[in-house]
């Protein structure tokens, strides 16, 4: 049984995007082994070459190398995940960074109990796209002097570091099962269906409403039990839509009979 008072390290991925070179896959998934976490999961890699993996991974993380997933599409891995954290370099517009590494292993010590935690990491090119953020629960930036750009390596050993100190002693407080990406996504697309045919937003641009949406359920950090409740919200307006719609078509057709 876990310590509820230390970060969970086997509740927690490194989620790597559209990886160009596999020593880059076997070096954080080297760094991860050396601090304690074991699923990694690669997002369409672009080389994801076996022998030059494992020649950087070492017999030390084969077995992390033997047992990640690779996954077509970010959605996909980030199904089962209840919390995601996006690692950012670029800061302002959308990218809202709200924590540092250490904050940020900090506020995983509750959440990292009853939750999968995921954390992204995007190309070594480009980094996250700001479609990719919109999985993302919160962002975070690791400070440098002045060259922003890590290697991606050095930037998930920075991230995991941080975590296995979190996951020594430190004290935390109980935070409930969140919903995971999936349920989120059923429910954000649910929204963006009823809220355009009720004319509540825009249906040229809806995504500009979602994105303030997505970022508001990042914030409170929506359970399971809440998602459900506002989907069964939206089939009730969805009902009530229909039903009040075939009551007037009724009695238009029986007034123009009379």
């Amino acid at each position: 049984m876990s310590d509820p008072n230390k970060v969970n390290l086997a509740n927690i991925a490194v989620v790597l995007v559209g990886t160009r070179y596999p020593e880059n896959i076997g070096a954080a998934a080297r760094a991860m082994r050396n601090m304690g976490i074991r699923q990694l999961v690669l997002v369409d890699p672009q080389n994801p070459d076996p022998a030059r993996i494992g020649k950087m991974a070492t017999h030390v993380a084969l077995d992390v190398v033997d047992r990640m997933q690779v996954c077509d599409t970010l959605k996909d891995a980030l199904a089962d995940f209840g919390y995601v954290v996006g690692t950012t370099a670029r800061l302002g517009g959308q990218r809202k960074v709200v924590s540092s590494p250490s904050k940020l292993a900090q506020r995983l010590i509750s959440i990292s109990h009853q939750n999968k935690i995921a954390l992204l990491f995007g190309p070594e090119d480009r980094g996250l796209t700001n479609e990719d953020i919109r999985y993302c629960d919160i962002l975070v930036n690791i400070p440098t002097a002045e060259f922003s750009s890590l290697n991606l390596a050095q930037a998930v050993m920075v991230m995991c570091y941080e975590l296995f100190c979190f996951s020594r002693d430190k004290p935390g407080d109980f935070a409930p099962r969140l919903a995971n990406r999936h349920e989120l996504e059923a429910m954000y697309e649910q929204l963006k269906d009823v809220m355009m045919r009720i004319s509540f937003i825009n249906p040229a641009n809806p995504d500009y409403f979602m994105n303030n949406l997505r970022h508001f359920g990042s914030r409170i950090q929506l359970r399971a039990k809440e998602v459900s409740i506002i989907r069964g919200i939206c089939r009730q307006i969805d009902w009530y839509g229909k039903k009040s719609y075939q009551e007037g078509f009724e009695k238009g057709r029986d007034e123009s009979d009379k």
